[in-house]
């Protein structure tokens, strides 16, 4: 195939005007071309053609051609001067002087000169003959032989033609094609344009260079082609369509899939006999387009062989068929030539084949014989071999050379070289006839005796008389290369051999010439004009005949096929049969009467259908190439969906997240997210569930990922990454994959072979969205046999979930112990502030906003509560979008309030905005303008956020929140959706303007959020209530300072009136609960914080509710909504509401009444109910959080449940054991024998048998039944610490002080083995699940692992450093857990002996660990009085469980494993609910013991230090917390304010003191000097000094301008707790451990006295406001009071149970406030010493207490354990002093002292039992008690 004038046979030998040709073309479109990449491209190629051509002249002198070279550099140097390129253009212009060329002369370059050379080129060449007389001039006789040169005029094939398949379209990257011949033309332009030398079309120039660099898009290419070849090959029929595309594709076939479909199509035809005219047409073409080197003589011979056999008997041959055969014999002999086939016996080649065509000479169709001559020279031309043809013909070889000669010079196209060639055949060949001896047969003359087949016996004579059955004729080696020229399109060319060539008046010649003409009219492909040229041609032939003869045979075939050419009918033929038949009835008058009189004679006889090449053979449908294209191509398809995904990968702003091990995990053990999940790639683990509050960048990191996975896909062997948005799944728990392949356009089959043969990592996003309940990974079967072969990854919101979460995403069935290894999890933590700083410097780089980097830091340093906000990735967006909006970089940024809310009011408005202006930009129909126009004018923006609302709405109420909405006009016209969807102008220009997102049929918001934003407008949106808003400093409680439930307005402003507003009946809040879509609360709480009105709305639900239960969702949603705002419910009256399902968890409800409430199913988890009546009320399936817990009389050593779960069993330390039912948790037995300590109890698999061990030196085992004392086991040398039953119960093992470990047969009480070893006493010991194993731990660090059988010792485990108090097996037995003294829990893998992970968080040792049912979670109890939860695949603690005041000693799981009890020295069992965990709702509240409270000066807040390294700030009115500020590296143990209040400072245990900014967070300084940690500090009343107290027994002071210390204070013999400055600050007063006080003069430092009065350590010192009494309070479990003058004791104040660890006193000063390690604060008189109040509502220690700084208040602050924060306010009028609680800062325990829960229903036997505990007033003859099941 040939393009631009080029013969594809001529791909490296181009002849210098050739070459010249193609630079030039190369050169012009350059010219026109405005992409500079593809000018500089076209430039290149110009001068690479160019360097071809000089290359290929250097030895010719030809100063045409050099000047027509030189002129071609001098334009190329001045369009490469113009694009810029100088020193490029330079070089050209260097190569034109050395060519002869003149620079300056030259102009720019035109198109007119530069083709002024092509053209005179073309003329002599006749490629390009357009000059317009009617004869081309040049055209001379150039051969002086026998013959002339022929005249046609010049617009018939006036010049080449594009080739046939130039004009079908290039298919991009991975498209489907369209047809064979698209896909034969795609591997055309990549097999023969491969060099720059070839001159191609821009556009084909573009597809070239892109799909060179797409590697895979030629394997799909190449790939298609051969399962095309696949497709032919399995088709069992091959009719002639499937014949004709497998021919198509032949010439760019690989050579083996060539010959392949060679063998195939041979083998079928020998198989099936079937060679019929149809099917030898087509194989014909198949050998025709072979390439060179495809076709070896075996092929060919063997070709010939099946041809020649059916050619043997013409007999039963059509003469079609006998014709095709010949022409098919033709072909390969043709090919034969073309390849230089050699060893080839000829002689075995020409018989019988010479004598089949030598017989056909005598038939009497013309047609026959002509193809029988041709084929006859064909195999003429077939290369000798050394022993062929040993005959006469010696004077053929001048004629052989020639042959050889003519196929180099049909290759290159010399047409004059090859006219000399063809001479050169016709003088070698001896016996050739004069040409005029041939023009002379059967002349017009002849016409008289024409019979049926005379007509034709012109050119039978003329084949006899030229031997062309004999010998080589130059007549077909012209016909080949007009063969060559009519394939690729070159028709100027092929004019000039017709009319030049010495042969053009042989008939034979003449005759292939007027079928090939005919052949070109016929074909549809060929462009209108060439059709009407080659009409043309045959009339010049017919008419001109002094030009071409007289041969009547040639007159006769041209007729007949200008007949059949009026004949034909079908598809782009009616036109050229209308120019043929005008062409008939012109030559009907033409010539002499004997020529009109052959004219007549055969239009009478008609046409005669010999086989013109009339078009293509019709394509099958479906195709071949559609079947291969429908067939499993799964990599085609993957590059398609690999590039889509790439495409909407966009540039996004990507900061790599960081993520911790699970929810329960300090942010501070953060990792990469992307190290995480590729590790969990390469591991076993087959679920990962990427967790994260909303908009924390989940779906941005997992696009990430999924470009990265995308990126680094290996073809048919990598695991394909599928992104599967769930929401837009139809049922995602089934065939979640096929349904997603299906949207991505796969095809059933390739559904199929991927799910059989291909591993897949699936990226699911969200979870939460898609409100999915079910386990995504077992129900859709992944990893069972026939099913999908994936890993999943899936993303879900972690306010979605519940404590128990795990179920919904662990592999396998739930209860299964496997799973939990093939589970991991990972949450993404909010951002750092340098992953903060650096999303700002991308966003600026990337949007170009109007603000700046330093000003978007500047907001973040001064807009308060903007760093927190923009931790959050989505909130960093709307911050950094609407910030410009909102403020000026210059002014005063602290009083900007930036919340939630206003971002999504700035940034939605901001859209809408964005979205009219595009609309208005937009050239709008008139009649949509005008509705626009109307919305503009009305507020287009407030249309747009109504419309928005509205939306959000109608999806909660209509889908239930699910996102994304489906629209069909036809089927939803009518609906909900109709109404925003709707062809409707209005509502498509709102569509248009929202932040939605549209996926075929499918609509989205952005992004979740904004829907519930909208929603939460739809709630309240304060534009409705515009005027009418009542400003919040108007507002006043009814009911009394601390009334939630109504407003009212005290002092009017003037002209305002109040807003008298009714329930909205159509909220959302009434027809819908929202109390678990915590994102949306979270909106709505801010909402009521800025929003009265709001406020008063749901006050208003939940009063309606009292009298008409439609209210009773709307009240349960108000409440939940009012209770996470912070809102308080004191002396608040609440009888009779109906709240079912609400959330109060952490809320505050003190002396409220609750009598006859609804409370069913309301999670009351945490909340203070302090005083409440409840009595009454409706409580059935209440979730209280708790579970009570069993008080014994003495130390609990070790707890346990019987296998059925029927009984719980405690070992105590008094030696008795007590047995209790769980069903009521009643003690039902005590076992009694033992005579020291129970250390361990153990029950028997089969719950028949109990064990215990003593430290009496005992064990005992114990008939379950009966209660009686079965054996008692003696052996061992001291206390027995541990016993252990095996799986079997057959045999015990225990563990003894005597550093053995003893096995005995339950059965006779033997002791069968004594395994020894240990070094130290054994402390715990414990069998393995299949009883083959014992595992043993010891004093000595080590646990030992022993063959139960043999007794042997297996492992030696080695790494605590100290002792080993308990074991615990994995359920699989895989692991062993160890808990050690160390602090630590270790997990080895019982095979290895390795540590798999080191389990670091108690403060102390470790005594007891146990495997949870499934083998996921750990259970530690401590010495710390702590019982920690850890997730066993992260090696993180996931939960802390406070609540014993003593070590812990038993853990143990219930056997589903939501339940633990643990056992303590405290004298308790508590039972911890594991898996019903409280809401989502996480407060600012501190997360562990607030160790230091103080009010600030101003009285504006207070501030708390904690252990968990914190220090927070709270509105002294609400409660909400203003400000947490870090900085500390450990424990914050004492802060105090500056006495302007302006400053904090604060001391450590990190050993710094730091100085904070209190308005702004900032620390301005850190002093560092103290060896220990800092207990204490306190400002001097001037504010110029501070003072710290510290472990490291010394007392500090700083200089607060400068951070100097100024002096150290020496004198205590230990640690210094407690400092304060006196209020004229010449003293300061320190107490400490040592148990004394120290008065030190502050000028001086001296040690003034020492108050030595108190029996243990001195927690705090206090001097009261006149400054002459002092206040200390001790671990003695009093508190004194100092005359500081004389530094005698005046008094003890005594009531506190155990040490007091603060006291202060109030502003007045007759009042003293204690809090005390017994969980009570006292309020003492201090005149008299008198307790006046002990507040008994706390669940923890008190470990702060301070009263308020101002005046005109009367407030006290509490700081306990629990990490709580109250503040309460003292009515000191009254006697006893009254207080009340004003808010409390928790997410602590359930508060229910006092409370009357007198005939409440549907309380479980635990919950009372709890309430009891608590304190709650509960009579028994009064509470209806109802099971779980009510």
């Amino acid at each position: 195939m040939v393009f631009g004038g080029i013969v594809s046979s001529a791909r490296g030998s181009l002849s210098p005007h050739q070459a010249l040709d193609l630079a030039n073309i190369y050169l012009e479109n350059a010219c026109n071309a405005n992409d500079p990449d593809i000018v500089l491209a076209l430039c290149h190629d110009t001068e690479v053609s160019l360097s071809h051509a000089k290359r290929a002249a250097k030895h010719a002198e030809n100063q045409t051609l050099n000047r027509g070279m030189a002129i071609a550099y001098i334009d190329l140097g001045k369009l490469l001067e113009s694009r810029g390129h100088s020193s490029e253009a330079q070089v050209s212009y260097k190569k034109a002087i050395k060519l002869g060329g003149n620079v300056q002369d030259a102009g720019r370059p035109t198109k007119s000169s530069r083709l002024s050379y092509i053209v005179q080129s073309l003329k002599r060449t006749s490629l390009n003959a357009g000059a317009p007389q009617a004869f081309d001039p040049s055209l001379q006789s150039k051969h002086k032989q026998c013959h002339s040169v022929a005249m046609i005029p010049a617009h018939i094939f006036a010049k080449n033609v594009r080739p046939l398949a130039i004009e079908l379209k290039l298919p991009g990257a991975d498209e489907r094609l369209v047809s064979t011949s698209q896909l034969a033309w795609c591997l055309s332009i990549l097999q023969d344009f491969r060099s720059p030398d070839e001159a191609l079309e821009p556009s084909v120039l573009l597809w070239l260079k892109t799909v060179e660099k797409d590697t895979e898009e030629q394997d799909r290419l190449q790939t298609m082609a051969t399962e095309v070849i696949n497709a032919f090959k399995r088709d069992e029929s091959k009719d002639t369509k499937a014949f004709a595309e497998v021919t198509k594709l032949a010439p760019v076939l690989s050579k083996t899939i060539f010959r392949d479909l060679l063998t195939e199509t041979y083998s079928w035809i020998e198989r099936t006999g079937s060679l019929d005219i149809h099917h030898l047409e087509v194989f014909i073409q198949l050998i025709k387009g072979a390439e060179p080197g495809h076709l070896c003589a075996a092929d060919l011979v063997k070709i010939l062989e099946l041809l020649c056999s059916r050619l043997g008997d013409t007999r039963q041959q059509s003469t079609p068929n006998v014709c095709l055969l010949a022409l098919g014999i033709s072909r390969v002999l043709d090919a034969m030539v073309d390849t230089k086939v050699t060893d080839l016996d000829l002689k075995a080649l020409h018989e019988p084949l010479a004598p089949y065509l030598t017989k056909l000479k005598e038939n009497l169709d013309p047609y026959v014989v002509y193809q029988a001559a041709y084929t006859f020279q064909a195999l003429l031309c077939v290369p000798e071999s050394e022993v062929a043809w040993q005959t006469n013909q010696q004077r053929a070889k001048n004629g052989a050379l020639g042959t050889t000669g003519l196929s180099r010079a049909e290759k290159s196209m010399d047409l004059d070289r090859f006219f000399g060639e063809l001479e050169g055949i016709q003088k070698g060949l001896a016996g050739t006839c004069e040409i005029t001896d041939l023009v002379n047969t059967t002349t017009y003359d002849d016409v008289v005796y024409l019979t049926e087949f005379v007509l034709g016996q012109g050119i039978q004579d003329s084949l006899k008389l030229n031997r062309s059955f004999e010998r080589k004729c130059a007549w077909y080696s012209a016909l080949r290369a007009a063969n060559a020229l009519i394939q690729n399109g070159e028709l100027a060319s092929f004019k000039k051999i017709v009319c030049e060539a010495p042969c053009r008046l042989d008939p034979a010649f003449q005759w292939g010439v007027c079928q090939r003409l005919g052949e070109i009219a016929a074909n549809p492909i060929w462009d209108t004009d060439t059709r009407r040229g080659a009409i043309a041609f045959l009339g010049e032939i017919y008419k001109n005949d002094d030009v071409w003869g007289q041969q009547a045979g040639v007159r006769q075939w041209i007729l007949n096929i200008l007949m059949q050419l009026a004949s034909s009918s079908g598809t782009g033929l009616q036109l050229h049969a209308t120019v043929a038949e005008a062409l008939l009835q012109g030559l009907e008058a033409g010539g002499d009467a004997t020529k009109q009189a052959l004219y007549q004679a055969c239009r009478e006889k008609g046409p005669v259908s010999y086989p013109l090449k009339v078009a293509e053979a019709e394509i099958a449908s479906p195709s071949l190439l559609d079947r291969a294209q429908n067939r499993s191509d799964v990599e085609g398809s993957l590059r398609l969906l690999r590039k889509r995904r790439a495409k909407e990968h966009d540039n996004a702003i990507y900061i790599p997240p960081q993520a911790k091990a699970n929810l329960q995990a300090a942010d501070i053990t953060r990792v990469p997210l992307m190290e995480k999940v590729k590790e969990f790639l390469n591991s076993d683990r087959k679920v990962f569930l990427l967790l994260g509050e909303s908009g924390s960048g989940k779906s941005t990191f997992i696009r990430e990922l999924e470009f990265e996975l995308w990126q680094s896909y290996k073809a048919k062997t990598g695991r394909i990454p599928l992104h599967i948005n769930l929401p837009n799944i139809d049922k995602p728990e089934h065939d979640m994959i096929g349904k997603q392949l299906r949207k991505s356009e796969f095809t059933e089959p390739q559904i199929r072979e991927m799910k059989q043969h291909r591993k897949f990592i699936l990226i699911c996003d969200g979870y939460d969205e898609s409100q999915q309940t079910r386990n995504l990974y077992t129900s859709n079967r992944l990893n069972q046999p026939g099913e999908w072969d994936a890993q999943m990854i899936i993303s879900c919101r972690s306010e979605y979930l519940g404590d128990d979460y795990r179920g919904r995403f662990q592999p396998g069935d739930g209860n299964q112990t496997s799973g939990s290894s093939l589970l991991q999890e990972a949450v993404i933590t909010p951002f750092s502030l340098d992953q903060v700083q650096a999303y700002i410097k991308q966003y600026v780089s990337v949007n170009q906003p109007l603000w700046q980097t330093d000003d978007y830091k500047q907001a973040l340093e001064f807009i308060p509560g903007l760093k927190d906000l923009v931790k959050n990735p989505f909130l960093m967006t709307l911050s950094l979008d609407v910030l410009p909006r909102m403020a000026d970089p210059g002014e005063n940024l602290s009083t900007t309030r930036v919340t939630r809310l206003t971002l999504y009011d700035h940034f939605v408005v901001q859209w809408l905005e964005q979205g009219k202006k595009r609309l208005g930009e937009k050239d709008l129909d008139p009649q949509v303008k005008a509705v626009f126009e109307v919305l503009c004018d009305e507020g287009f923006t407030h249309h747009g956020v109504g419309y928005l609302k509205k939306l959000a709405a109608e999806i909660y109420r209509k889908q239930g929140g699910f996102p994304a909405v489906k629209y069909s006009r036809t089927k939803d016209e009518r609906s909900w959706k109709g109404e925003f969807f709707g062809q409707d102008d209005e509502k498509q220009l709102l569509l248009e303007a929202c932040p939605l997102t549209r996926s075929g049929n499918q609509y989205q918001f952005i992004h979740q959020s904004i829907l519930e934003y909208g929603l939460a407008l739809a709630v309240f949106d304060p534009q409705d209530w515009g005027e009418g808003a009542i400003p919040e400093s108007a507002l006043t409680r009814r009911e009394g300072m601390n009334s939630c439930l109504s407003f009212e307005i005290l002092n009017p402003a003037e002209g305002a009136t109040p807003i008298e507003q009714e329930s909205d009946i159509d909220s959302p809040l009434v027809w819908k609960s929202f109390v678990n879509d915590h994102s949306l609360l979270q909106l709505l709480e801010e909402r009521v914080q800025g929003e009265p009105v709001f406020k008063q709305q749901l006050l208003d639900f939940i009063e309606n509710s009292k009298t008409d239960e439609k209210w009773r969702i709307a009240a349960a949603n108000a409440i939940t909504i009012l209770v996470r705002a912070g809102v308080q419910f004191i002396d608040t009256d609440l009888k009779r509401i109906r709240i079912p399902g609400a959330d109060l968890s952490y809320g505050l409800f003190d002396s409220v009444q609750l009598q006859g409430a609804d409370l069913r199913k309301v999670n009351l988890r945490g909340a203070w109910l302090r005083q409440t009546d409840l009595s009454g009320a409706q409580m059935t399936g209440a979730q209280l959080g708790e579970l009570p817990f069993l008080a014994e009389n003495s130390e609990v050593r070790s707890c346990g449940y019987t296998p059925d779960e029927k009984l719980f069993t405690v070992g105590l330390s008094s030696g008795s054991i007590n047995l209790y039912a769980t069903s009521n948790w009643e003690r039902t037995r005590t076992l009694v024998g033992h005579t020291g300590v129970v250390r361990y109890v153990a029950h028997a698999p089969k719950g028949q048998q109990l064990a215990s061990c003593s430290q009496d030196n005992t064990m005992r085992l114990w008939n379950m039944e009966t209660g009686a004392c079965q054996r008692v086991l003696t052996g061992h040398g001291g206390w027995i610490q541990c016993v252990a039953y095996s799986p079997q119960g057959d045999r015990i093992a225990s563990a003894g002080d005597d550093k053995t470990v003893r096995l005995w047969d339950v059965a006779t009480g033997d002791c069968r083995c004594t395994l020894l070893g240990h070094t130290g006493g054994v402390l715990s010991v414990i069998y393995s699940p299949d009883g083959h194993q014992i595992a043993s731990g010891s004093a000595d660090s080590s646990v030992r692992l022993w063959n139960a059988e043999t007794g042997s010792c297996r492992h030696v485990l080695t790494g605590h450093n100290n002792g080993v108090w308990g074991l615990s097996y994995a359920p699989q037995g895989d692991q062993v857990a160890s808990a050690s003294e160390d602090s630590t829990i270790r997990l080895w893998d019982v095979q290895t002996g390795d540590c798999r992970h080191i389990l670091a968080g108690h403060s102390s040792s470790v005594l007891c660990v146990a495997f949870s049912p499934r083998g996921d979670q750990v259970a530690s109890g401590s010495l710390d009085g702590t019982v920690r939860l850890w997730d066993v695949a992260t090696a993180t603690s996931r939960h802390t469980l406070t609540g014993h005041s003593d070590s812990v000693t038993s853990v143990v799981y219930l056997s589903k494993g939501d339940q633990v009890a643990s056992g303590s020295r405290d004298k308790t069992v508590r039972l911890w609910d594991v898996s019903n965990g409280a809401s989502c709702f996480v407060s600012d509240s501190h997360s562990m013991n607030v160790l230091s409270a103080k009010c600030s000066p101003k009285g504006d807040q207070i501030a708390s230090g904690s252990m968990d390294r914190t220090i927070r700030f709270w509105d002294v009115k609400t409660g909400t917390c203003l400000r947490t500020v870090t900085g500390h590296s450990g424990t914050v143990f004492g802060i105090a304010y500056s006495p302007q209040g302006d400053q904090l400072v604060s001391g450590s245990a990190d050993k710094s003191v730091r100085l904070w900014d209190v308005e702004m967070g900032t620390c301005r300084h850190v002093l560092t000097g103290h060896s220990k940690w800092v207990s204490s500090v306190a400002y001097s009343p001037q504010g110029r000094q501070v003072a710290s107290a510290s472990d490291d027994k010394t007392v500090k002071l700083w200089d607060v301008s400068t951070g100097y210390c100024r002096g150290t204070l020496y004198g205590h013999a230990d640690g210094v707790l407690s400092v304060a400055y006196s209020p004229n600050g010449k003293q300061i007063a320190s107490g400490s451990k040592d148990h004394t006080i120290r008065l030190w003069d502050s000028g001086t430092m001296a040690c003034r006295d020492i108050l030595k009065s108190h029996g243990d350590w001195v927690w705090v010192v206090a001097y009261s406001p006149q400054g002459n009494q002092l206040a200390s309070a001790s671990d003695d479990k009093s508190v004194r009071l100092w005359d500081v003058e004389t530094g005698g004791c005046r008094m003890v104040l005594t009531g506190h149970s155990r040490g007091v660890t603060s006291v202060a006193y109030s502003l007045n000063g007759a009042l003293l406030a204690s809090g005390s390690w017994d969980k009570t604060a006292r309020l003492w008189d201090v005149a008299s010493g008198q307790c006046r109040m002990v507040i008994r509502n706390f669940q923890e220690p008190i470990r702060s207490v301070a009263w308020s700084a101002i005046c005109d208040a009367n407030y006290l602050v509490t700081g306990s354990v629990d990490g709580s924060v109250l503040k309460w306010q003292v009515i000191s009028e009254e006697d006893p002093c009254r207080v009340r609680l004003c808010w409390r800062t928790t997410n602590g325990s359930l508060v229910v002292t006092g409370a009357s829960v007198q005939g409440v229903h549907g309380l479980t036997e635990l919950n009372k039992q709890l309430l009891k505990q608590r304190g709650a007033i509960c009579e028994s003859r009064h509470l209806r008690i109802e099971s779980s099941r009510s």
